[in-house]
């Protein structure tokens, strides 16, 4: 098989969330253990920091590897979902997994999949891990897929767990409430080992320490040691203070957008207990990793700025937390008229999520190439009952083409309200 083909196979026999939504998702732990066992469980071989949360773990993943790049270490990246290429989902260094190794891993472990039905996801994972002790590397970053507990990636023993932010996703398999998601989350936190939260919430920082002190884990409150304040938020340059004392000055992050400050307090602390126990991690290799993340690890759709007049944005948040600050920083965004171009996946609850957006903006509607696509017309539809006026389109290049054609170079144009949307735009 080629590297299409191979792709494709996968696709045929294993259901993928990102596809098909529910029906994909497996609950436990028994698969993966099974295909590591099968591999000589290559997750054991090499050090590892674990990162989950409703929002924000992404960018923090990409960042702490971005940091342990610069300071010379050869980095593992597990991210999911991929927006382009399913090779964007394995990166040593920031290069992609070669396709050959992705071919030749599949037809390796395929009497397992043959025997075990695996998902999408649990492949993907046990081929991340296979590749990084292949590769030899000095640390792995690895993303949780949804929520942590019962996870995929959850049975690596990592040097430090971190939790960005807890919102509302994925409810009808992690829970209703913010403290019942964060107990999902915090089921990655292990035995002695430090966890860092990165966005202090009142409603769940008590789950977590909860699940610290039974496990007796460190637990650390990143905005108790770290703040950082804009110097000028239109150009997004930041001050730093470690311990109440300016450390860094005018730095100017690579991956833009208010709650950028949130992942990043994170990220410090996380870099501070590296230190601590060894790792060499120099005061140039934070600021380089933070202000290169996006070049060192080829991250997209976060704030990424495609265009200027009119200033045009895609962002991939996707849910109530994520929109919100996205809206946010929407407001401390110069511009004249703000143009939306908006897709969801069926499942979203479109009375909590489409309220957040500007009622004064003008709605471009469109939907994706994947089966849990939301209908354009059925989102338009809803959106009347708000009192939104609106267009659709078949897909997001077209409704960009439009919005563009109609906006002014003062205005401002967003695309986002789903990953799979933003995946779409062709200039990414």
């Amino acid at each position: 098989m080629n590297f299409q083909e191979t792709i494709a196979y996968l696709f045929a026999r294993l259901p993928m969330f990102q596809r098909v939504g529910a029906s994909a998702y497996r609950p436990g732990l028994e698969n993966i253990l099974a295909l590591c066992d099968y591999l000589g469980n290559p997750q054991q071989k090499y050090p590892t920091l674990h990162i989950a949360g409703t929002n924000g773990k992404g960018s923090t993943s990409h960042t702490l590897a971005a940091i342990l790049q610069s300071a010379g270490y050869k980095t593992g990246l597990y991210t999911s979902p991929h927006l382009k290429s399913f090779t964007e989902r394995i990166k040593i260094n920031g290069a992609d997994i070669p396709e050959n190794q992705v071919i030749s891993f599949v037809q390796r472990i395929q009497p397992k999949i043959d025997e075990l039905q695996p998902s999408f996801f649990e492949i993907t994972v046990a081929m991340a891990f296979d590749y990084f002790a292949q590769a030899e590397v000095d640390i792995a970053v690895i993303e949780v897929g949804m929520g942590g507990r019962l996870d995929s990636t959850n049975i690596i023993k990592p040097l430090v767990s971190v939790i960005t932010n807890i919102s509302f996703d994925h409810m009808e398999f992690l829970g209703d409430t913010l403290p019942k998601i964060a107990g999902e989350k915090a089921g990655i936190i292990k035995p002695d080992t430090p966890v860092v939260v990165s966005e202090y919430q009142t409603e769940t920082a008590p789950v977590f320490r909860h699940q610290a002190q039974r496990n007796q884990a460190p637990i650390y409150f990143a905005h108790e040691n770290y703040t950082i304040k804009y110097t000028d938020e239109g150009s997004f340059l930041l001050d730093i203070y470690r311990a109440g004392q300016i450390w860094f000055k005018e730095l100017n992050p690579s991956l833009k957008g208010s709650y950028q400050l949130k992942n990043l307090l994170g990220v410090l602390q996380t870099i501070e207990i590296l230190q601590k126990i060894g790792w060499q991690i120099s005061t140039q290799s934070i600021q380089t990793g933070i202000e290169q993340a996006a070049e060192l690890t080829g991250l997209k759709g976060r704030w990424q700025i495609i265009a200027q007049n009119p200033l045009t944005v895609c962002d991939t948040a996707h849910n109530e937390g994520g929109i919100r600050e996205v809206v946010a920083q929407i407001a401390h965004t110069p511009h004249q008229v703000l143009h939306l171009i908006l897709g969801f996946t069926k499942e979203k609850d479109l009375a909590k999520i489409l309220p957040l957006y500007p009622t004064g903006a003008k709605f471009y509607f469109c939907q994706f190439n994947l089966p849990r696509s939301l209908s354009a017309e059925a989102l338009q539809q809803f959106a009347l009952t708000l009192g939104f006026k609106s267009e659709v389109f078949a897909n997001v290049n077209l409704a960009l083409q439009k919005a563009r054609s109609e906006a002014r170079a003062e205005d401002m144009i967003l695309v986002g309200g789903s990953t799979f949307v933003v995946a779409e735009v062709q200039e990414i």
